[in-house]
């Protein structure tokens, strides 16, 4: 069963613990290094939304979560909705001891929470009344407004409806991170002998040259989050020249603003894709921006991207995928899929309280 969550009681704890680890670590090795860090990080400090707290997946991934104490979760939903489900399900989550609720019927934090949203929106286009109606009836705009106050360190959202919907409340409250000009999304496969990043798989139409530029440099942060070195590849129908179509020309331009803005990362293009993965296949006499194969593979546009991704999941990838990552949000949050797996949700889980606490160390760094 996917969602690995053993049923109540737990006759042999030792024998739950050791498929507990085999659940966690079934994405391979890319992981390790993001549980390992989520683990050591204080419970105060990876209090993570997930926005969709009344979902049997996220029930379940939370219940993972709590026994592997990967994060302090706060779900949104109803009380009583999430009480049954629970009961339903055979889980052994205690309110208040395991996880918080955010009540979205009736809670203390609603008329701060609405009366923030509408001194955002005012201008905006929201009115007071419809800002109230929208605190209350939309999960994700809930769980941005509890990391924008301070109130969890990150969210998860989006295994209901569409990422836009999503980003959409989340631009509005928590906005891009200084310095980005863009969000999108880099999904992770573990494939046979390897592991690669692909972007951008689900928000960008047909990003520009200097958004592919930006998505690239992000994409390469959060790479080096599993202990890997990013080698990024601009992939196109073209191979080094061989057309001057407007989609060649665009990744040739992403590369030069690529190297203009971060000089020192490994990245080349535009290429095919079986050259950037397979650096056998490469002649000439010309040196390339990395050695060995790519692991970050940036493409032209979202259906090239989008396409490529659930291809090489289902064909070679065991259906396993980490992510979506959410890159540019000014705060940890991540905008998953409805097809997301109790196990795509734990993996995000541990990726955000790693990235929360990066974030907050930075910080420190700065103000020091």
């Amino acid at each position: 069963m996917d969602s690995g969550v053993a049923m109540r009681p737990i006759e042999d704890m030792e024998a739950y613990r050791q498929h507990l680890q085999q659940f966690v670590y079934h994405s391979g090795n890319l992981m390790k290094p993001v549980f390992q860090q989520a683990k050591s990080v204080a419970s105060a400090r990876k209090r993570v939304v997930f926005a969709e707290g009344e979902e049997e997946r996220v029930l379940r991934a939370v219940q993972i979560v709590v026994d592997e104490q990967l994060a302090t979760p706060i779900l949104v939903g109803r009380p009583d909705v999430i009480a049954k489900r629970i009961e339903k399900l055979g889980l052994r989550l205690r309110p208040d001891s395991d996880f918080a609720v955010v009540n979205t019927e009736h809670d203390p934090c609603y008329k701060d929470f609405w009366q923030s949203y509408y001194r955002i929106m005012a201008r905006r286009g929201i009115s007071e009344q419809m800002a109230k109606l929208e605190m209350r009836r939309r999960t994700t705009l809930i769980g941005a407004m509890l990391v924008e106050k301070g109130e969890a360190d990150g969210m998860i959202c989006g295994t209901v409806s569409t990422p836009h919907r999503h980003l959409h409340f989340i631009d509005q409250v928590i906005g891009k991170r200084p310095g980005a000009n863009v969000f999108a999304a880099l999904t992770g496969l573990v494939l046979p002998g390897r592991q690669i990043f692909l972007a951008d798989t689900h928000v960008n139409i047909d990003p520009s040259a200097e958004q592919l530029a930006d998505i690239a440099v992000m994409a390469a942060e959060q790479v080096r989050r599993f202990g890997i070195e990013p080698k990024v590849a601009f992939v196109s129908h073209s191979n080094f020249g061989t057309s001057d179509s407007a989609s060649a020309q665009k990744m040739r331009r992403a590369l030069q603003e690529l190297r203009e803005r971060a000089p020192q990362l490994q990245a080349d293009g535009e290429m095919h894709g079986d050259i950037a993965l397979d650096a056998s296949l490469r002649t000439g006499n010309f040196d390339l921006g990395f050695e060995g194969n790519a692991n970050v593979l940036i493409l032209p546009n979202i259906d090239a991207a989008n396409i490529s991704y659930n291809f090489l999941k289902a064909a070679a990838g065991n259906n396993v995928a980490i992510g979506p990552i959410l890159l540019g949000a000014a705060r940890p949050v991540h905008v998953l899929t409805e097809s997301a797996t109790v196990r795509r949700i734990v993996n995000v889980a541990a990726l955000l309280v790693a990235e929360a606490s990066d974030r907050e160390k930075d910080a420190n760094i700065l103000q020091s």
